[in-house]
């Protein structure tokens, strides 16, 4: 049994769908979305669709709490980053989630690509909306559930 089998049945999580590259879980009363990707590189055009699929979950209101688990990336992919940042983020705070958690693989160069990205991003979209949400780094699927 894996981290994220054990948080199913500890925290009452129900298993939205699962593919390849992903698996998403939600538990309504708690307000939380996860989506814990499982293969070392998504394409865009299927990250696109797993939150579009994602959305819909969250459309069904009551989600304040996304959980992006993001360990089993081995590439950085720059454009996937730019429109979950910039489009899929927006729309999802318009819909009330405001809390993201983030869990980045253990290899420091990832993490050091996700802050230079971030920057430019920030940096070359002036209308961001970072400020207006509570997005917090977590090492563990139990530390970005509690927090």
């Amino acid at each position: 049994m894996n981290a994220i089998d054990n948080i199913i049945g500890i925290n009452d999580f129900e298993l939205i769908f699962e593919e390849r590259d992903a698996k998403v879980l939600a538990n309504a009363e708690s307000g939380i979305v996860i989506c814990q990707l499982l293969t070392d590189y998504v394409p865009i055009d299927v990250f696109k669709d797993i939150f579009l699929r994602i959305s819909d979950v969250i459309k069904k209101g009551g989600y304040e709490k996304f959980i992006f688990d993001k360990r089993s990336l081995r590439a950085f992919h720059q454009p996937s980053m730019e429109w979950y940042f910039l489009e899929w983020k927006k729309q999802m705070l318009e819909l009330g989630l405001r809390q993201h958690r983030k869990i980045l693989p253990a290899e420091k160069w990832f993490e050091k690509m996700v802050m230079i990205a971030k920057e430019q991003i920030m940096k070359n979209n002036p209308d961001h909306i970072i400020d207006q949400l509570n997005i917090k780094y977590c090492d563990s699927l139990d530390e970005a559930i509690a927090s």
